[in-house]
């Protein structure tokens, strides 16, 4: 029997993980761990690649349940305890999903659907209770591991293979490039089905002996209580996380509001990542909190293959430099190399990283790989030795009047306007440009703001051809669990 993990191998009696300001211990866990793995085995000697889905949130029960598949020989597939019961049918079917792990109110919920697919709905109680004494299977490097769905933003949510090796290799290169170590702990309140939560946090935590404090959501009193006591010395979110902690924070009296900002600036690394860091947050955490944010990219295909370094200069509004043992490429729309700085190009990647497949979809498979290199359908820029991204081929990057136009760069402008609380934009359809720059803004409370305005404001600060040509106020942007913007639902708002 092997395991990823070499800290669930020993008899260890540090903290892996926090629940309820309950302690368990690495020691603990593995012993779970094996029992879950031969409960799940039953009277099989190995699971030969099974797709076992489960919908559990943040917790012991969770990290059992997907190092227990991994142990007895399955593909693991965690699902978003947020998910709709029509996007789990498609999650299931796709995978061709044979058990559901689930407890509480999560199995109630999934009665109904799993009896309709046929699927075999079991507590991860139920499982350890089947617990034999046996021997595990001898798990191969090669074999595949974990399945986790795209976000969807642009396309029906494909199922991401990655083997053993794969997230061996996603793990141990952030873990030499952030430096993780056994003396870390860090909160874990981003979903579990997606990349960030799994491997940049889970994942290289278990790996390096570090202690996990683990949240079902995201309790920002309780963080922020936590990150006064000087419980942390890690932190990674998403943007829309450190918006929310600003203006809890600045609500909050002086004396409290000093003890966590003293809380976070005693950390040794805070880390955004999942969506753009506008520069205008950069500056404002820095400012706030002393901490200069380490941004990074990545996507559910390739763990992540770019970030700003530990040591040295961290760069606002880019993503930093290829990280060990990755190779990034920019190619133009007829696949030749870009080799020139600040020349717009798709990011191509190779390497360990990279996922194996789509899941039972050979032709997306093909698709998506040119001479070797992934192509991952994200356009962006060298700038000065350190990649500045421009956002999705597919819906970020306008095409107006001739130009180019990126629309993280715009929005990243328009964060700056004194009324505006957040903004997404997009191109629409235009006779007369191809696409029109179009602004869907969310005003700041009691803020008023109309088109002509918007354009005065943006003169000098934006070329003519980069203004919004059309400007819509709503109430607030669709986002999808990581807090990452889906710009095709903002079509239907206009």
């Amino acid at each position: 029997m092997t395991t990823l993990f070499p800290t669930l191998n020993n008899k260890n009696s540090a903290v892996a993980l926090i629940e309820n300001n309950v302690l368990i211990t690495y020691s603990d866990l593995n012993e779970k761990i094996d029992r879950f793995a031969k409960g799940l085995l039953g009277s099989e000697s190995d699971l030969n690649e099974e797709r076992v889905a489960f919908f559990i949130p943040a917790s012991e029960d969770y990290v059992t349940t997907l190092h227990g598949i991994w142990r007895a020989g399955g593909i693991a597939v965690p699902l978003n305890v947020a998910s709709a019961v029509t996007e789990l049918d498609h999650y299931l079917k796709s995978a061709n999903v044979t058990r559901m792990i689930a407890s509480g109110k999560y199995k109630e919920s999934l009665k109904e659907l799993c009896s309709e697919l046929e699927v075999e709905l079991i507590d991860a109680q139920e499982i350890l209770n089947r617990s034999q004494h046996k021997d595990l299977p001898a798990i191969d490097q090669s074999r595949r591991a974990m399945m986790l769905f795209t976000s969807g933003t642009t396309s029906k949510p494909k199922g991401v293979v990655s083997t053993h090796a794969i997230i061996s290799s996603q793990i141990t290169t952030l873990i030499d490039a952030w430096e993780w170590t056994s003396s870390d702990v860090v909160p874990l309140f981003l979903p579990l089905h997606h990349i960030h939560g799994i491997i940049n946090i889970l994942s290289c935590g278990l790996w390096s002996g570090a202690t996990i404090d683990l949240y079902q959501n995201f309790d920002i009193t309780r963080v922020c209580a936590s990150v006064a006591a000087e419980n942390y010395n890690v932190f990674m979110a998403v943007p829309t996380i450190y918006v929310k902690l600003i203006q809890h924070i600045c609500k909050l009296p002086s004396s409290e509001k000093d003890r966590i900002c003293a809380g976070f600036s005693s950390m040794r690394l805070n880390i955004s990542g999942s969506a753009a860091c506008p520069v205008k947050l950069f500056n404002e955490w820095k400012a706030l909190t002393s901490q200069t944010l380490l941004e990074r990219y990545g996507m559910t295909e390739i763990g992540m293959g770019i970030s700003n370094p530990y040591h040295g200069e961290r760069r606002p509004g880019h993503v930093g430099q290829a990280l060990p043992g990755v190779d990034i490429q920019l190619f133009d729309d007829e696949d030749n190399l870009i080799d020139a700085e600040n020349l717009a190009g798709e990011i191509r990647v190779q390497g360990d990283n990279v996922f194996l497949e789509y899941w039972d979809n050979a032709s997306a498979t093909e698709e998506s790989f040119i001479d070797g290199w992934f192509c991952t359908g994200d356009v962006a820029v060298l700038d000065n030795g350190y990649y500045r991204i421009m956002g999705r081929s597919s819906i970020d990057i306008i095409k107006s009047g001739g130009y180019k136009l990126s629309a993280l760069e715009i929005e990243g402008t328009l964060l700056t306007h004194e009324n505006i609380l957040e903004v997404a934009v997009l191109g629409t359809p235009d006779e007369t440009w191809g696409e029109a720059v179009t602004a869907f803004v969310v005003l700041k409370s009691a803020s008023k703001l109309d088109y002509q305005d918007l354009k005065n404001w943006c003169d000098g600060r934006m070329s003519a051809y980069k203004v919004p040509k059309i400007l819509h106020i709503v109430e607030s942007l669709p986002r999808n669990a990581m807090g990452k913007v889906t710009k095709v639902n903002l079509k239907d708002c206009q």
